[in-house]
């Protein structure tokens, strides 16, 4: 999947996740927020396309047949849907895209990059604190031990598709960027893992620990 067909389909997964809340009365703050966030990523994929099409990129995108990140409502309801979003596209997904946006930004020198990376960057730092901020609310209702299970039982199986997803077998890799990548903002798979594992230990590990949840036992479940 392409950068732009792959924020378009995260402003889709946000409006849905939008319209969850409302059904949930969340407080207008987050439902806000997210609003907010889907217009970010429609921008995202619109600057990250004409990036692409400036390098020489011709295909058309693709989005016809992806489910748009759009992922079947949960049996047990709108509640568990909101918290499974929630806390793998956001608390997850968006907290380490902070880091990973920071490094590819880091040796970016060409212009048009430098600034769909520049906007994107800011934006992603928001998009993380929507994501804290609703588990923080999400642990507040009444269905608080109902949430919490949830998240023990499927955090350990997040983490494991981010592993894959971030290359983080590749974690201490010797691969040397390619000046002519890196000036368009992009960087070998060890980069990738070494993101992320920057985020397990700086953001992480301390964001839950600070809501009682044990996301270094949650990380190791699966590992090996």
């Amino acid at each position: 999947m392409s950068c732009d067909e792959a924020e378009y389909c995260s402003a889709v997964l946000t409006q849905r996740l939008v319209l969850w809340l409302m059904q949930l009365l969340a407080p207008l703050q987050l439902i806000r927020m997210g609003l907010v966030i889907v217009e970010d990523e429609l921008a995202h994929s619109e600057l990250s396309h004409r990036v692409y099409t400036q390098v020489g990129g011709t295909e058309p995108a693709d989005l016809g047949s992806r489910n748009l990140g759009t992922p079947a409502l949960d049996p047990k309801g709108v509640l568990h849907a909101v918290v499974r979003t929630g806390l793998e596209s956001f608390c997850l997904g968006e907290t380490v895209a902070v880091r990973l946006f920071s490094r590819l930004r880091s040796g970016c020198t060409e212009s048009s990059a430098r600034t769909a990376l520049d906007r994107i960057l800011k934006d992603e730092v928001r998009h993380k604190e929507f994501g804290w901020t609703l588990l923080e609310w999400l642990l507040s209702l009444p269905a608080a031990d109902s949430v919490r299970a949830l998240i023990d039982q499927e955090l350990p199986a997040m983490f494991e598709r981010l592993r894959r997803s971030y290359a983080y077998s590749q974690l201490g890799a010797t691969s040397a960027r390619v000046p002519a990548q890196s000036e368009w903002g992009l960087m070998p798979p060890s980069e990738y893992a070494a993101a992320l594992d920057e985020t397990l230990t700086q953001d992480y590990i301390p964001l839950f620990n600070g809501l009682g949840i044990d996301a270094k036992r949650a990380w190791q479940a699966r590992l090996g």
